[in-house]
């Protein structure tokens, strides 16, 4: 009897996870991937065979070197007369008096403002100063504070939220941080992430939570019109790989064989997600030539929630240079384009 009740029991655990990818989930323990939230990094897994995931250094935060923008911008350097500059693919971004954008960590907290970026983290996101900080068009001067870091010194605030600049931008108008590890965003000038709800490029995680809810408030799409109402997914013929998914824009949708659908979880985490960016939530009714129910979420171990595809975490790559670009098909042989029916595209 007690043999029949474990059976059952381990029937029904199979019934209620067989609808999430149970027919692609890893074949032997040769396959398994890192649990969500486990906080270590896999290994040569990105688009540069040894070098880790193919872009930062390792510290999960981008770009290591401490160098800052030029041109009086990064670690040391002051604000000036803050401006709001219209950023391809973002929106209203803040950038500082040199033209060098400006961004918040999602980790940091603005009631009360702190900084969880320190060490390692603060070397590839330079804190700005507040000092010399002040108000320039388009800015509300009362938005503009501090928060005394950890070393005794103050790092400007824009609503509550710590700033910083990236070190990777090394000219005006750079956004090269945006989307970074899920949790860097443009600073917008009411201090939320800019041009949430817009759609944005590869390298861009814009719109994580407000696009993925059909853009319900603050989106850069005004209420009713066509661009609100615009496919959030949909299908395209590629001449080698067949139909494949791409993004509102047309980047392309890619899935890493280090994921699991089966239990989901998440292979790609720190520097992977420098350069595989993971896709926002998507409204299920935005959705073309792919069956809505194929359409889901998961929780990433910094808390943000990535789009899935038949159960499996997508991601855009920061190689495709052009919308239409599948440059990411094969990389170390682990990543691959995504079917309209949620599969990895041959070829």
């Amino acid at each position: 009897m007690r043999r029949e009740i474990i059976a059952g029991s381990a029937v029904a655990v199979l019934l209620l996870t067989a609808g999430c990818g149970a027919a692609d989930k890893p074949s032997s323990k040769a396959d398994a991937v890192q649990p969500a939230g486990s906080g270590k990094q896999l290994g040569a897994y990105g688009s540069d065979g040894g070098s880790g995931y193919g872009a930062g250094s390792g510290s999960g935060y981008g770009e290591g070197s401490g160098a800052g923008p030029a041109g009086g911008g990064g670690q040391g350097g002051t604000a000036g007369k803050l401006q709001v500059r219209e950023m391809a693919n973002v929106g209203s971004g803040v950038a500082d008096g040199d033209g060098f954008t400006l961004y918040r960590f999602d980790k940091d907290t603005a009631k009360p403002p702190k900084s969880n970026c320190e060490g390692d983290c603060a070397k590839a996101w330079p804190v700005v100063p507040a000092d010399d900080a002040s108000a320039g068009a388009g800015v509300d001067a009362a938005l503009l504070g501090s928060v005394t870091r950890a070393d005794g010194s103050k790092q400007l605030t824009v609503g509550g939220w710590p700033v910083y600049h990236y070190a990777k931008d090394t000219k005006a108008g750079d956004a090269l941080g945006e989307g970074v590890g899920g949790t860097w965003h443009v600073l917008g000038p009411d201090g939320k992430p800019a041009g949430a709800g817009k759609g944005a490029a590869p390298g861009t995680g814009t719109g994580t939570e407000m696009q993925g809810h059909g853009m319900e408030s603050g989106g850069g799409a005004k209420e009713g019109s066509q661009e609100a109402a615009k496919v959030a997914l949909s299908v395209r013929k590629d001449a080698r790989l067949g139909n494949i998914v791409q993004n509102a824009e047309g980047w392309t949708l890619y899935r890493f064989d280090k994921d699991s659908a089966w239990p989901m979880k998440i292979g790609c985490v720190d520097s992977c997600t420098d350069t595989w960016k993971p896709a926002p939530l998507v409204d299920k009714t935005q959705v073309s030539g792919i069956d809505p129910k194929l359409i889901g979420s998961v929780k990433r171990p910094d808390g943000t929630e990535q789009l899935t595809i038949d159960c499996w975490p997508v991601y855009t790559f920061t190689g495709d240079k052009a919308p239409g670009d599948v440059n990411g098909q094969g990389k170390q042989n682990l990543w691959w384009a995504v079917t309209d029916k949620g599969k990895k595209a041959a070829g």
